[in-house]
Order: structure tokens, then sequence, then C-alpha cells
């Protein structure tokens, strides 16, 4: 990936083939406030006190207004209310400029002055809108942070220190602001009585700042010549070399992961792990350190302010995405080439609006510009088919069925016909979609899984089966902790769809999303610790994940998730020391997991075998995965088998399978089940308790008025309270229940030499005692 520049002159500005006489009389001022007012225009004001506005169809500047001759700006940033549209807003859109004598502005669109206040005591060094709207910081070299509501008037101030502020921004959430003094980064959340994280970052001073969207992480660029990215704890994750120059700037995009280095002359696109994609290097003309780094809402350009008052527009090319044959790169802004690596084929296609983003996989290109999604079949690539008015689309995720969009109004679930399948919504969505990235969504085979994101532990499941009632009244997960990552699997049959996701301790769960009966199911059961990344196979339902140095495929994660061995068996881990850090997962399809480290594509096969037995399973083909497993005769292929088939009812299999992977008492288990009358209440309660399923085992028993052995059910699991619950609910019926409860609890109390602490059973024993002492 390259980023290609182009620079925007200003009037003051002479043409590079000028003379050096002529120049001499231009007042060439550096351009440190740069700010997008929407994808096509760009405000910039410098010491020369015009406000002016550049524009992307024009390609030339005008000016809209002018400062006061002693307001000297430091910082801009727009507050877009109007929408994130390449339209712009509508009116309601709001300028904030800061001066070096402590004074800031608010400014409508029409550019007119609604607010001058005086803030600080010295130069305010940033002046940053919230995330949310709701206010604004700013942050001076008096050493003080304050926070203001959006009309301007005081609400608190949260930092007060001598040494000076050089670069302040906020969290992507708007609870905390994390700033920069001398060579120390510093994060204070905005929660009362909460403790300030300080540490030492740079060597020398600290310059610049930006915290991430996407990936939740901060980049700093110091005088020590290297830029630096830390975790929200003040962790280390990446330092990166040292550069000829002072790094003055950094920015993340706000919709991908990218970060934009600037130093002296040089700009630098780099991965937000750290690494470099490419270098761009200005000589003639020289323009200068970066002062000032912009993304566009889309995250498609970035405008750049430098120190010789020059206004650089730059975007990315040659971005590259690959499916099975198929490869996608982006060209120019308004071009990308479709190779077909199997025939040697390639198409160039041309595009009448600016490409915002686009997805490839499962035979199909989905190219999103300004206003339009254009839909490709790798069969029929002539032949696009165009969905109209669908602006700045920010998310594009591929499915075997369906595609997902997400951009500036909703989210979008597509066929490949062009048809709307589905458009979710859930308490709140609308609120919410400026917030929600691509980790908070995830595109499955027949579902969709999106983070609530005023709730991070919620998750809402949309059911894509059509006709399905549950399209529009979406099923939700509830996790102890906060979701940090979901993935929903993207192969299986409508019947085994499962989703994956990773919470802030970096536990590995999963959960089914629906029963074999239809019904919903909400056991979520931890699978793994430690995990950063994870992705599913695209042709069958096997994971993969990324720890801090090694990675897992867990062959087995949906079905055999209810039981901690087969889980233990069906998972391998291997180390990844000679990869290198700060891994990510690339791709997963059919049997190559590909991963990215410091710009290398790393492909590694799962086993094969196992691959195929998902195949034959999904296909019902049941002597087939026997061969396969004697042929592989591995305990993960057994297990595999094992679990897939007790799942099915298929229990001569599950027998074999499980005998096969020396799992006896499961064999034992099962051998107890034929022995049961075949499809009765008992059968099947004992079936769903093997596959770890309780609740559902206890509703069978109690549907099938089995009383006697619901009880005796919840007795085996000692779960006590339910046994009794349910002895007393039905005591009219079966009147010999009660005192068997109470005399298995009073032998499970002996063994354990206590005395009764329950509350429900200790009523009881008193009465108990009373009789004894009665009689």
């Amino acid at each position: 990936m390259k980023l290609r520049t182009r620079i925007c002159k200003k009037s003051s500005i002479q043409n590079s083939e000028a003379s050096e006489e002529a120049s001499k009389n231009v007042a060439n001022y550096p351009l440190s406030c740069v700010d997008w007012s929407s994808n096509e225009e760009i405000y910039f004001v410098s010491d020369d006190h015009q406000i002016l506005k550049w524009s992307d169809v024009s390609r030339d500047s005008v000016e809209v207004a002018k400062l006061p001759d002693d307001f000297v700006p430091t910082d801009l940033h727009w507050l877009l209310l109007g929408g994130r549209s390449s339209g712009g807003g509508k009116g309601s859109d709001t300028l904030l400029i800061c001066s070096n004598d402590g004074r800031f502005v608010i400014l409508n669109k029409s550019a007119r002055v609604e607010r001058s206040i005086s803030a600080h005591g010295a130069a305010i060094s940033s002046g940053r809108w919230s995330p949310d709207g709701a206010g604004l910081l700013t942050a001076g070299e008096d050493g003080v942070i304050k926070i203001w509501s959006r009309s301007g008037m005081l609400r608190s101030t949260v930092v007060h220190n001598e040494e000076a502020i050089h670069c302040a921004r906020w969290a992507p959430n708007s609870t905390s602001i994390v700033f920069c003094q001398g060579g120390h980064i510093s994060i204070k959340p905005l929660a009362a009585n909460s403790k300030l994280i300080r540490w030492r970052a740079h060597d020398g001073l600290v310059l610049s700042l930006s915290w991430s969207t996407q990936s939740n992480v901060i980049a700093s660029g110091g005088e020590d010549f290297r830029y630096k990215i830390w975790d929200a704890q003040g962790a280390n994750l990446f330092t990166s070399s040292a550069e000829e120059f002072a790094i003055t700037c950094v920015a993340f995009n706000p919709e991908k992961d990218y970060l934009l280095v600037g130093t002296f002359n040089l700009l630098k696109l780099c991965h937000s792990n750290g690494w470099s994609y490419s270098s761009a290097r200005f000589t003639t003309p020289s323009v200068g350190s970066f002062f000032n780094l912009s993304w566009s809402t889309d995250g498609t350009q970035v405008a750049c302010g430098t120190s010789t008052g020059q206004l650089i527009v730059a975007y990315a090319i040659e971005q590259q995405l690959i499916s099975r044959n198929l490869k996608a790169t982006s060209k120019s802004r308004k071009s990308i080439a479709l190779k077909d690596i199997a025939t040697g084929t390639q198409d160039l296609l041309d595009f009448p609006q600016r490409v915002v983003n686009f997805g490839l996989g499962y035979g199909h290109l989905v190219v999103a510009t300004t206003h339009q999604v254009h839909i490709y079949n790798e069969k029929y690539i002539n032949t696009p088919i165009i969905v109209d008015g669908r602006n700045d689309t920010r998310v594009i995720e591929v499915g075997k069925k369906y595609f997902m969009i997400l951009d500036a109004s909703s989210i979008w679930v597509y066929t490949y016909t062009g048809r709307l399948h589905l458009n979710p919504r859930y308490p709140g969505s609308q609120a919410q979609i400026p917030l929600l990235t691509w980790r908070s969504l995830s595109l499955g085979l027949d579902v969709l899984a999106v983070r609530d994101n005023s709730d991070p532990t919620l998750l809402h499941l949309f059911d894509l089966i059509p006709g399905a009632s549950r399209q529009y009244d979406p099923h939700s997960l509830r996790a102890k902790q906060q979701l940090a990552e979901i993935a929903a699997c993207r192969a299986g049959t409508s019947e085994d769809q499962f989703v994956a996701f990773i919470d802030s301790n970096r536990e590995l769960f999963v959960s089914g999303t629906r029963n074999l009966n239809g019904d919903r199911t909400d056991e979520i059961y931890k699978i793994g610790t430690q995990l950063t990344a994870i992705m599913w196979a695209s042709e069958t339902n096997i994971l993969v994940g990324v720890h801090d140095s090694c990675y897992s495929i867990w062959y087995c994660p949906g079905e055999g998730a209810a039981d901690p061995t087969i889980i233990a068996l069906t998972t391998v881990t291997l180390d990844t020391a000679e990869f290198g850090k700060n891994i990510t997962i690339e791709s997963f399809e059919d049997a190559v997991v590909t991963f990215r480290c410091a710009g290398a594509l790393l492909p590694v096969n799962v086993n094969m075998y196992c691959e195929i037995l998902h195949r034959a399973l999904l296909e019902g083909q049941w002597q087939q995965a026997l061969k396969i497993c004697r042929m592989g005769q591995h305990a993960s292929l057994w297990a595999t088998l094992a679990a897939v088939a007790t799942r099915k009812h298929q229990l001569q299999i599950s027998e074999e399978a499980y005998a096969a992977a020396l799992q006896i008492d499961k064999v034992s288990y099962l051998q107890h089940l034929k022995t049961l009358t075949p499809s009765s209440a008992e059968q099947m309660a004992e079936n769903s308790l093997m596959l770890g399923r309780m609740l559902e085992a206890e509703t069978i028993l109690l549907h099938g008025k089995k009383i006697e052995q619901a009880v005796g059910l919840s007795l085996r699991m000692h779960n006590w309270r339910r046994a009794l619950e349910i002895s007393q609910k039905h005591k009219m019926e079966v009147p010999d229940l009660m005192p068997r409860v109470l005399q298995e609890r009073s032998k499970y109390l002996k063994a354990l030499q206590r005395e009764e602490w329950d509350p429900l059973y200790l009523p009881h024993v008193v009465k108990e005692e009373a009789d004894h002492l009665s009689e």
C-alpha cells in the first residue's frame, strides 16, 4: 500500500518554478490549523488570520472569513452534527478555533462568530470537540485542561498544574482525556475520584498524540525521532526505529487500521500496530515539517498542514484484498484492478465517484463509492449490480449468502442480487451508528451479531433466515464483561450457528445462536484465555485465535463447547516465536490461515483431515466421516466426530468415536442411553444433559410429566434449590417427592459434616426438629 499525495497551493504560496525574488516577497506562514468540514472541503487558517476553504471539486481556495489581527490561531476542529455524508452538514455544524492568547471562538457553518471566550492564561495548544459532540476540551501552555459545554459554558477544570501541555485528545468513548507534558503522557478519566495514569513516554518532548477509534490504542510522536504505540493503561506496544527528524504529528484513521506519521519532509503510512506500509518523501519542493494531519470523516483522504504553509492532500492506493483466486487492488481514487490469479486475466474497473471502501470474498467484489454500491460477480465482471443511495460506506463484510454494509445512517444486509434483505434495528441503534466499527459487527452464515455500544456487555443477534420472525426482534446475549471483539461463524448449517467473542479480560467464549428445535439458547461457554484476535474458517466451523506468543486452532469450538474435555482434545496451540510480535489474522479460507506480522503474510495450514471431516459432517456423510477418522487416527478427529454425532443424536457413531478418543465415562453413559426407550422423554433429556443443556433436559422431563425424573436430575446435578422448588410445586401430584429431597439433602450434609445453611431448606429442618420433639 502506498500514499499518493498532491500539493494544493494557497494563493500566498508561489509555484515551484517561480523565481527566488518573487518567493521572497511572499509570507509563508506555517499552516498548523487544518480540518475537513465535509469529505470534499477543507478549512485551514494560518498566521495571516484568513479562514480559507479548499474544495476538492474546484481544486481552489476561497476566503470564508477573516479573524481579528490580534487572534493568532493555534488549533482548529470541526464538529459535524449534520451527518457524516460528503454533502457536509445541514447548518448545524460548528467550528472551533483556538488562539495563542488563551482565547477560543466558536463559529457556525456560515463562519459567523457565535461565542468568543477567554479560557486560559497562556496559548491554547489543543482545542477538540468530544467524539459524542456533547462538549469540548481546551488544553493550554498554562498546564490547565478545561471541559466546556457545546455552547461555551465552563463545566470543569480537570487538570491543573504548572507544566505546559503540548497536546490533548479525547478517548473514543468521551470518558477520558490523554495529554502530554514534557516527555510524559497522562490519561485522565473523567469519572469522579478516578486516578491519573502517567508514564514516561519519550526521551525528549512529546509533540503529538492520537487515540484510535478502531483499536483503542494511543500513538505518540516525540523529539527523540520516534513514534510509539501504547495501550489505554500505558503499556508500550510498539517503538519505531529512529527517524532523521522529530516526529511532529501522528493521526489514526477514523475508519481503518491505519496510522499516519509526519516528520520533516516525510509522511509515513503505518498499520495501527506500528509497522510501516510506505513513506512519501518531499524534496522538490521542500514542504518542511508536518504540523497537522486531519483525516476526512470517511477515512479515505488526509489533509496535511506544513511549516512552509502548504496544504497537502493524500490518499492510500494499492490496497489489496485476496480471496482464493481473486485479488483486488485499488489503483487510484476511482479505479480497482481485479485479477484472477488462476487464469492470469485482469480487469480494470473504473467508477464515476471516489471509491470509499471495498470487500472481496465468496466469488464477489463489493465496491462502495460516495453514493453507490457496486456488486461484481467473478463470472459476470462486465455487468455489475448497482445499489444507489448508500452514502459513505464505512464497513463492508462479505458472507456466503449475503453482504453487510455499515454506512452513515444504518446497517444494511443485502443479497448478491442487490435486494435489501434486512435493515436491523434495536433499542438505541440509531444513536449508536456513528460509534460502531468493524469490531462491533459480525456477519455469519445466517446470523448478524451487533455489539451494543451503550452497554458493551450486550450482544444482539439477528436471524437472517428468510421469513424468520426474529429478523426484527433480535435475541440478546449478555456477557459478564465488556465485549472487545465478536465473530459469527461463516459456515455450517442453519441449525449449527455459533458466535464467538473476546471480552475485556481477553477471554474467549462461544455460544450457540439457536438450538436444534429452532429455539434460542443462552448458554455461554468459556473455551480460551489471553486472546487478542479470532476468526472462523470460511467453509467450516473451525476457529483460529491469536495469543501473545502463540496461536490456537479449535477444531470443534461450537458443538464441543459444553464439554471441557472435548475442547481440550480438539484444541491445538502452536508457538509463533518465529513470526514476531503483534500478529493479526488476515484471512482463514478453506484450510489455510494467513497471519500478518510487520507487513509480511504468513500462511499456515490447519489439519487437512479435520477440514475434510467437517465438510463430510456438513453433508451428513457419517460413514465417510468414520473412514476419515480411521485414516487420520488422531484424538482431535475422533473427539470432533463424537461431539457432532452426539448433537445430531447419532448415538452409535458417537459411542465408537468416544471409545476411539478413550473417553470411557462417556461410552458408559451412551450405553446407558441405549437402554432407554428410543425418542422417549427420558432419552431426549439424557441426550440434552450430555450436550450440557441442563435447562433443556429439565424442560423436556417436566413437559412429559416426568416429575420424579426431573427432581432426580436436579439432585444428580446437586441443584438442591431447583429440586426443592419442583417437589413443592408438584407435591399434590407426587406427595413422596419432598421427603426424598430432604432425605438426600441430609445425606449430603452428613457427608460434608456441616449444618444446614441454605435459607430455603432451614424452615424444613426446623419443622423436622419440632416434629421429632413432639413425638
